[in-house]
């Protein structure tokens, strides 16, 4: 394991004493183990152990048992017999043997670790904590006696249980232990184990794979890198947890896992059954105690939690890890308050505990409370500075500090500040849309600010969001009254609609809101996809020939399975698919119901019903609502382009142009042989050739805004052959279908400025800026539409806004501002912008003259007659035509081009006595 020194912190300085029994312990192993080497184990002693790794728990422990009766002397007996009592939940068993054990054995530092854990479970706190300290005493009397692999391991774990700095425990145990027998497994355990905690799931499961590949039967190691993978690779961690129950079915960590992986799948009752087979191992067991207190919380059954959580607190009535297990888990299905209970009472146990202190700070600020929030999380950073997790957050939180805050009555808004004067008003007024339409809707207002934050980083909403880069393919996620999202600044090259991802996260606000955050992930997701198309026919998820496929093939997934599908989708389409499945059941629900039936289903879910009792009392059981889902889903996709033939059976795999061709002539409404032929003509270049096929895609209705599709293939194959009509009605329909096709938007917009047709601009503009505000061009064709228009209000925000982004005309760009806002009234503000005309470019004729005129207009009366400048206008051949007022003379401004002051063409040129006399010294300007 490596870490770069901005990690490192010296003991020396931290806790000097821990200094001197490390060294002096790890020189008296490092000569042990030069002199001794790897230690064999017996042949028997194997055989019991591979019995306990196998999960035959009673082999084991007989075999251990007769040999502790007797009397054999080593120390492992003794030890794999108190193993095999703890894992079965013989607790009380355990302490006795490692009372007869210690006595043999008092320097083993393994032994004495097992012995703290058999007295915590037999509720004997304060001598687990007087046996903790004598270790420690141990240690720092006679650290020499302690000198071999297993003591040194077992070393590093009570220092790390100390919460000593996890670098130097790693470099002066584990990293030492493994440099000299590369095969112990229990370092690479240990050393798994400390990075897992830490949240550097990367060196955990490179260290893993390291101990995969010395080799081991310890299922432990399969069942570490299934923890490992799970925030990466979902596909991986699955694998990995099956190894491990291949090794042995009966391992508790591992069945634990799978019954936490069935919870976020809201796979209840496997869930349960899975927790009975642990309790089968081990009636004790707190962790499968504390999952049921979660599953009792998830179905409403209060009475029940409590009854869970005091069974898995009744052999260690003070263990933090309860609490913590079960508000991670409701927090993990938003319930971040339940949550921020249980990591308080989990700390009321151990004030301590770092992992309840963290979570607990994560909760908040998923709730909004910042404040308190980021103080808790700096402190756990500042105590464990090799928490990933934390620092990664602490430095975000630097960041942060940067936003701009904008606020609209109770909505919050922090962005970029760059980002938020270009669009930052925009955000506001749709978010008070939103909030608007969609409380209204469904009948509830948020008792407290709603805060979004907006990335310009796709890294920074990924800590914010999941506390670890990651998470690409998400747009926005939604915690309640905390929304994050990316910008489109982070998005590449064809960002999605920010107003759509908006709107989309605000109505999860307002449902979670409405349910108290109680309710399954598919029935969220589906109704802010479903209000998504309410809001706008081109946002959300749509129809397309792959949905189509997926609804009627095994891809269509029972509307009780569907929350499943968000979890471990096999691809990204998949993932989409579940989102519009979810939207389509939404859809269904209210057109066979009406929408009371599913404001009714919300309250009930607040009221704390499970969801298929909310099914039950509104639509009817879930059984019944799957089989008419199933059939609305196959009716759905049938009416998808219903002249069309989908058929794949008989599509040649291995095709030429002229094969393909010959086939689609033979088949001549097939989809597939349609698009196949198309995309083959496209990329040969043979545009003619390609409309025939696309076109008989278009006339069977069978064609969507998908990127790359028929539509965009028609659309190029037009403007090849110079058809612009063509290929103008086609980009509309594209527009129509799509929320973010901006490719096909920009040649729109070409095509309305090179028509003059202002309003048209606008429009495609204002399109344009939904997708991305964050390019010059929708700014600057939205005001040169308003310009055209003699509509000066209208420009103001886009010409705003272009002067924000670095412009290469600055001046010219102020001098328009300047002249919008004077035909507005704004005269001060017209003052301040044409002066930041003149300091850019001191000789720009119209600006002085704009000048002229708003201090004529400021220091005289209101008058109905316009002042006059007293200067005659220049002709067209003397002023440039950037100069010139917008609704002048002569070409327009090509798409994209900037309108340039352009200073050097006026020359030498002096200014009129009388423009001279009024403008004002530019040095004296401030504006």
């Amino acid at each position: 394991m490596r870490l770069s020194d901005s990690n490192l912190i010296s003991l020396d300085t931290k806790r000097p004493f821990a200094v001197r029994v490390v060294t002096v312990l790890v020189m008296a192993v490092l000569i042990s183990l030069s002199m001794n080497g790897a230690h064999g184990f017996a042949a028997d002693f194997s055989e019991a152990e591979q019995h306990f790794f196998a999960g035959r728990y009673e082999q084991a422990e007989a075999a251990a048992a007769a040999e502790v009766d007797r009397g054999i002397w080593n120390e492992r007996w003794p030890r794999l017999l108190i193993q095999c009592q703890l894992t079965t939940g013989q607790y009380a068993a355990a302490l006795q043997t490692y009372d007869a054990a210690v006595e043999r054995y008092p320097t083993s530092l393994t032994l004495r670790m097992l012995g703290v854990e058999a007295m915590r479970y037999n509720q004997l706190p304060d001598r687990a904590a007087d046996s903790k300290a004598r270790i420690l005493q141990l240690v720092q009397t006679i650290p020499g006696r302690f000198a071999s692999r297993e003591n040194l391991v077992a070393a590093g774990r009570y220092f790390a249980d100390r919460g000593e700095d996890a670098r130097q425990i790693l470099a002066l145990f584990y990293d030492r232990v493994r440099d000299a027998d590369p095969t112990f497994m229990p370092a690479y355990i240990a050393t798994a184990e400390l990075a897992l905690e830490k949240g550097d799931y990367k060196v955990a499961a490179e260290t893993l794979q390291q101990a995969q590949r010395v080799g081991t039967s310890n299922p432990r190691v399969a069942y570490l890198l299934a923890r490992a993978w799970e925030p990466s690779d979902s596909e991986k961690a699955t694998q990995a947890i099956a190894s491990a129950l291949q090794q042995n079915p009966k391992h508790i960590p591992s069945l634990l896992l799978v019954a936490d992986h069935a919870i976020d799948r809201e796979k209840y009752d496997e869930s349960e059954s899975t927790l009975q087979q642990v309790l089968s191992i081990n009636p004790h067991e707190p962790e499968a105690w504390a999952l049921r207190a979660v599953l009792a919380h998830l179905r409403g059954e209060s009475d029940i939690e409590v009854l869970m959580r005091a069974a898995a607190l009744s052999t260690w009535e003070n263990n933090p890890q309860v609490d913590h297990l079960i508000g991670r888990k409701l927090s993990q299905k938003y319930r971040f308050q339940e949550g921020a209970d249980y990591q308080r009472q989990s700390l009321s146990m151990d004030a301590g505990y770092s992992a309840a202190r963290f979570q607990l700070a994560q909760d908040l600020l998923r709730l909004g409370y910042d404040d308190v929030g980021w103080q808790i999380a700096h402190e756990v950073a500042d105590e464990d500075e090799y928490n990933v997790v934390a620092h990664n957050l602490i430095q975000l939180h630097d960041r942060l500090k940067n936003f701009s805050v904008l606020e609209m009555g109770g909505i919050h808004v922090r962005m970029d500040p760059q980002e938020a004067e270009v669009y930052g008003d925009a955000v506001l007024e749709l978010l008070t849309e939103a909030e608007a339409v969609l409380c209204e809707k469904y009948d509830i207002q948020p008792t407290a600010p709603i805060v979004v934050e907006i990335f310009p980083e796709q890294k920074d909403f990924a800590i914010r969001t999941f506390g670890l880069p990651g998470g690409a393919g998400f747009l926005g996620v939604c915690f309640g009254r905390v929304i994050t999202a990316n910008s489109p600044a982070s998005q590449g090259p064809r960002p999605s609609n920010w107003r759509s991802v908006l709107w989309h996260e605000f109505c999860h606000v307002v449902t979670l809101e409405k349910t108290k955050n109680r309710m399954p992930r598919w029935l969220s997701e589906g109704i802010s996809v479903y209000e998504e198309r309410q809001r706008n026919p081109a946002w959300g998820e749509s129809m397309t020939p792959q949905y189509r496929q997926m609804l009627l093939d095994e891809n269509l997934t029972r509307v009780s399975n569907l929350s499943a599908a968000f979890l471990s989708p096999p691809s990204a389409i998949h993932l989409q698919f579940a989102y519009f499945e979810s939207s389509l059941v939404v859809e269904f629900l209210i057109e066979n119901h009406g929408i009371d039936a599913l404001q009714q289903i919300l309250n009930d879910l607040g009221d704390g019903l499970a969801i298929n009792d909310a099914l039950a009392r509104s639509v009817g059981s879930i059984d019944r609502l799957d089989s008419q889902f199933a059939d609305y889903a196959r009716g759905r996709a049938e009416s998808f382009a219903p002249e069309a033939d989908w058929s794949q059976d008989e599509l040649p795999e291995q095709r030429s142009v002229e094969e393909l061709q010959a086939w689609v002539d033979e088949h001549p409404n097939n989809y597939w042989g349609l698009r196949g032929i198309a995309e083959a003509l496209v990329a040969a270049r043979q545009y003619e050739a390609a409309k025939g096929p696309l076109e008989r895609l278009q006339e069977l209705d069978a064609v969507t805004a998908e990127r790359g599709g028929p539509l965009e293939m028609l659309a190029a194959a037009y403007r090849e052959t110079d058809e612009t009509e063509q290929e103008r009605q086609t980009l509309e329909k594209i527009v129509e279908l799509s929320s973010d096709a901006l490719p096909a938007l920009r040649r729109l917009m070409e095509m309305a400025a090179e028509q003059e047709n202002w309003s048209q601009l606008a429009n495609y503009a204002q399109r344009v800026l939904s997708i991305n505000p964050l390019i010059p061009v929708g700014h600057e064709q939205l005001a040169r539409a308003a310009e055209r228009r003699d509509r000066p209000a209208e420009s103001v925000r886009p010409l705003l806004a272009l002067s924000t982004m670095d412009p290469i005309d600055p001046a010219a760009i102020d001098f328009r501002i300047a002249q919008a806002m004077a035909a507005t009234d704004q005269v001060e503000q017209a003052k301040h912008h044409v002066l930041r005309a003149l300091v850019e470019a001191p000789r720009y004729r119209d600006a002085h003259r704009l000048l002229l005129q708003l201090s004529e207009e400021s220091a005289s009366p209101p008058s109905d007659d316009k002042p006059s400048s007293g200067t005659e206008e220049a002709s067209d051949e003397e002023q440039p035509a950037s100069e010139r007022p917008p609704s002048g003379r002569g070409e327009e401004t090509p798409v994209g081009e900037d309108m340039s002051s352009n200073e050097d063409a006026i020359g030498d040129e002096e200014l009129s006595g009388e423009e001279q006399a009024s403008a004002p010294e530019l040095g004296e300007v401030n504006p």
